[in-house]
């Protein structure tokens, strides 16, 4: 799997980017896992193609030490279909954006 991994986290870290994801992303089907929805402007063109799969998202786990974000595009209705692909460039960027945000909001040093 392609991610971006943050670990070594202390655990006021790991609450504070927690507390974070809680506060800016859907929380996932289970405790941990959120999903981060790409704007529409930033969809491959299979994924614009394919409206009716949306809304397309990456998967962020977080657990005791580490936070890790998927780069992998999914769809909220479709497992199996040409939309669901590895993020293109400006979608790995609009993550690293993601995480440098959060990262100086919450003062990570990890």
């Amino acid at each position: 799997m392609r991610q971006i991994v943050i670990d070594e986290l202390s655990p006021m870290e790991r609450d504070n980017i927690d507390s974070y994801l809680k506060r800016t992303l859907k929380q996932g089907p289970m405790v941990g896992l959120y999903w981060l929805q790409l704007p529409p402007d930033l969809l491959s063109e299979a994924q614009q193609g394919h409206e009716e799969h949306g809304p397309f998202y990456l998967g962020v786990e977080i657990d005791n030490v580490s936070v890790r974000f998927e780069l992998l595009v999914r769809s909220q209705s479709n497992l199996h279909c040409t939309c669901i692909a590895h993020a293109t460039k400006i979608q790995r960027q609009f993550v690293l954006d993601f995480i440098d945000r959060m990262v100086e909001e919450e003062m990570i040093c990890a």
